[in-house]
């Protein structure tokens, strides 16, 4: 749990380094070299229609904010993906090593019990061991195939819980991006007002500025939310399927096989 704490700041603070340093060398300068071409442009012809320029809709702080969410967002959804592939792997693999068509009695628990005991430390922290740990203890402890079934099942539904708690870090990124991005349409239009005098002179291009920041940020936020949740979704299916799957195998290979 610590490891995957440091895991996140570092993840962040990559983030933060990664994206301000593509902001600083790329995005800004060339949204001011844009935006003072098409000043230019307009003071020489005043029927010239401003072009878009994709550096302009990303140049803001709120802009950049929502960007480092979203990349250290992405680092911790990796790192979950990472570890939900390597215990899938385990369920493909045969932990208890005896044939396939050969009953379990009491008299075997306690060299199936060494062999999952016996496996690397990585690999008993997984659900599939720890599963299958739990249910040779219970039909050692009570002969009965039901509370085997009943306590494998519990500790899927135990891990599912914890899966679904820790992914509230996620949730509260993805939930973060509109927040931001709504910052930066407050801001904007702040400062739209702040210059509505000038407006009525007739110089204007201080206010559509301003308004440009805050539809821009809302547009980015929301655009980088609606990904994050595809990603979000994506993982919550594979860790649903990994508990489902272990609740299979468990019963498959073990709890059919048990001699009363």
């Amino acid at each position: 749990m610590r490891n995957e704490f440091v895991y996140q700041v570092f993840a962040l603070l990559i983030a933060f380094i990664l994206v301000h340093a593509l902001y600083v060398t790329l995005i800004r300068p060339n949204a001011q070299v844009h935006m003072e071409a098409e000043r230019a442009m307009m003071q020489a012809d005043s029927t010239h229609i401003e072009q878009r320029s994709i550096y302009v809709v990303l140049r803001d702080y709120e802009q950049e904010a929502c960007f480092v969410l979203m990349i250290w967002a992405m680092f911790i959804l990796g790192y979950k993906g990472l570890s939900v592939s390597r215990q899938q792997t385990l369920l493909v693999k045969d932990l208890l090593g005896l044939p396939a068509d050969m009953p379990i009695g009491r008299e075997d628990l306690k060299a199936l019990s060494h062999r999952l005991q016996s496996l690397p430390a990585a690999a008993q922290r997984a659900l599939l061991p720890r599963a299958m740990l739990t249910a040779v203890e219970r039909f050692g402890a009570t002969n009965s195939v039901q509370d085997v079934s009943t306590a494998a099942r519990n500790v899927c539904e135990s891990e599912a819980e914890r899966l679904e708690s820790e992914l509230s870090i996620i949730r509260y990124i993805a939930w973060a991006i509109p927040s931001v991005g709504f910052i930066g349409t407050v801001r904007g239009i702040g400062d739209a007002l702040g210059q509505a005098h000038r407006a009525v002179e007739g110089d204007i291009t201080g206010v559509t500025q301003s308004l440009g920041v805050a539809f821009n940020s809302t547009f980015i936020a929301l655009v980088i939310s609606i990904i994050l949740m595809f990603f979000i979704h994506q993982l919550q299916l594979m860790q649903d399927r990994l508990v489902l799957d272990t609740e299979r195998y468990v019963d498959q290979w073990f709890v059919r096989r048990l001699k009363i």
